[in-house]
């Protein structure tokens, strides 16, 4: 079945969005993996990824801005007709800096700009209760026709751009069972996202691979409101079968229809 979706900022946004670490190499493992990644993941193995997303009724993908993936979502559209929401985070160290990176988001054709960890939490002023240059931002992401938002692994960016009615539509942040990146405990991440004035975006829900998809995709699913997407890196065509599966019976309340993996030491189990 196909996943649902939600309306961010007038925007239809698929509940799971194809996430991109995979894709460039971002394991957040080991420099191993990395290279791993960045060899396997040719232009042709990326394409057949995207179109596993698109039967599933995946529209949404997050990455960096990128040359590379401009021209494989733009191959990807040629060939099947499927235009692709693409929620795009420029990073930068300063706003001088950043808002060249807003121009070059918009002119590769994101609808979503939404500055980069790296950028937004660096400049997250919590004695002051504001984002520095967070007006600047989000009137230049307007201006330019993106819908703009924060990624952040601070959840303080959401409750202090939430006080001050920034204009973003949506916040990326992470959250997965094992806490990893999240800032603090998992119980408060997942009350910040609940009670977000905006739909939030969750990322890493399986921990860069630290957390079986069963386990983070339910957990992720169960802890959002019913606007918040998630975002997930697929490794294979077979991978965004199995969690899409997952994702659709987390929100279903029911339990996922999957074959399980079968190793030797599960004999006796499985008779």
């Amino acid at each position: 079945m196909p996943v649902p979706m939600t309306n961010i900022g007038g925007i239809e946004v698929s509940r799971v969005i194809c996430g991109t670490n995979p894709f460039f190499g971002f394991s957040h493992f080991s420099k191993a993996k990395d290279e791993w990644m960045q060899k396997h993941f040719t232009d042709e193995r990326i394409l057949e990824v995207l179109e596993a997303c698109r039967e599933f009724g995946i529209n949404t993908t997050l990455s960096s801005p990128s040359d590379r993936y401009a021209k494989i979502l733009k191959e990807h559209e040629r060939q099947t007709g499927h235009h692709w929401v693409w929620m795009a985070t420029p990073g930068a160290m300063t706003w001088d800096e950043l808002k060249d990176q807003i121009k070059w988001t918009a002119d590769l054709g994101a609808e979503f700009c939404m500055p980069h960890q790296m950028f937004t939490d660096s400049h997250l002023l919590l004695a002051e209760n504001r984002i520095l240059h967070a007006e600047d931002v989000t009137r230049t992401a307007r201006d330019l026709g993106m819908a703009p938002g924060w990624s952040a692994h601070r959840p303080e960016v959401i409750t202090v751009s939430d006080d001050n009615d920034y204009d973003v539509e949506t916040y990326i942040t992470p959250y997965n069972p094992a806490g990893f990146l999240c800032q603090v405990e998992t119980d408060w991440t997942g009350s910040i996202i609940r009670s977000a004035k905006k739909p939030v975006t969750v990322i890493k829900p399986l921990g860069a691979g630290r957390v079986m998809p069963p386990t983070g995709i339910e957990f992720a699913f169960n802890g959002i409101k019913d606007s918040d997407p998630v975002a997930i890196g697929f490794m294979s065509p077979g991978e965004v079968r199995e969690d899409v599966e997952i994702a659709n019976a987390a929100m279903e309340r029911r339990a996922a229809a999957l074959e399980l993996q079968f190793t030797r030491s599960k004999t006796a189990l499985a008779r």
